[in-house]
C-alpha cells in the first residue's frame, strides 16, 4: 500500500449567505487557519453614510487544511459551512501566492474593484433614488458606477441610467 503525505493547502469554503463571519469565527475556535478578506465600502443604507467592512468575496472564506478526513468533516460541521469549492475529483487548492496577494491587497487603503455584480439579463430592482421600487432587466455597465436597466412598459423597453449602488439583483425565487 502506498503511503502519501497530506500537505496543507488553501481551499475556498462556500458558506451560507451572510455567514462568512460566523464560519470564520467557528473555524478559528477549532484552531484552524481561516482567512476572510474584507474591504471597506460605503454603507448602502439610506439613513447613514458610514464606511463598513464587508467580505471581498461574499459567500466564501478561505481555509488551510491538509484534507485529512477528520479535519475535512470538522470544517463542514462548522455552522454556516456549505462545501469546499472543487469539481468531481474533489476540492481544488488555491496557491499560497494567491492568498498572499489577497492579504497584501486588503492591507492597503486603496479601493478594490471586484468582478461584475450583474450580468446581462439579470432581473433587478432599483432600491434607492427616483426609480425606487421599479423592476427591470440589467442591460449593461455604463462606467463610473452607473448601469443601464431596461424597464418594460406597454410591451416595450425603456432604458434608465441609475447608480450601480441603487440596484439589487432579484433572487431567482422571485422570478
Amino acid at each position: 500500500m502506498d503511503s502519501f503525505e497530506l500537505t496543507p493547502a488553501w481551499y475556498a469554503l462556500h458558506t451560507k449567505s451572510r455567514f462568512e463571519n460566523v464560519v470564520s469565527d467557528g473555524l478559528l475556535k477549532k484552531s484552524m487557519d481561516a482567512f476572510l478578506p474584507k474591504i471597506m465600502v460605503k454603507s448602502r443604507r439610506r439613513d447613514r453614510k458610514l464606511m463598513i467592512r464587508v467580505p471581498l468575496f461574499p459567500g466564501y472564506i478561505f481555509v488551510k487544511t491538509d484534507l485529512n478526513p477528520v479535519e475535512h468533516i470538522e470544517i463542514l460541521k462548522t455552522v454556516g459551512a456549505v462545501r469546499l469549492v472543487g469539481n468531481k475529483d474533489g476540492p481544488i487548492s488555491i496557491s499560497d501566492a494567491a492568498i498572499e496577494s489577497l492579504r497584501i491587497m486588503i492591507a492597503t487603503e486603496n479601493p478594490i474593484a471586484t468582478g461584475a455584480r450583474f450580468k446581462k439579463g439579470d432581473r433587478v430592482m432599483v432600491v434607492y433614488g427616483p426609480f425606487a421600487g421599479v423592476t427591470g432587466i440589467f442591460a449593461r455597465y455604463r462606467g463610473k458606477g452607473r448601469v443601464i436597466v431596461n424597464i418594460e412598459a406597454l410591451g416595450q423597453y425603456a432604458g434608465v441610467d441609475v447608480s450601480e449602488d441603487d440596484v439589487e439583483r432579484l433572487p431567482e425565487i422571485l422570478l
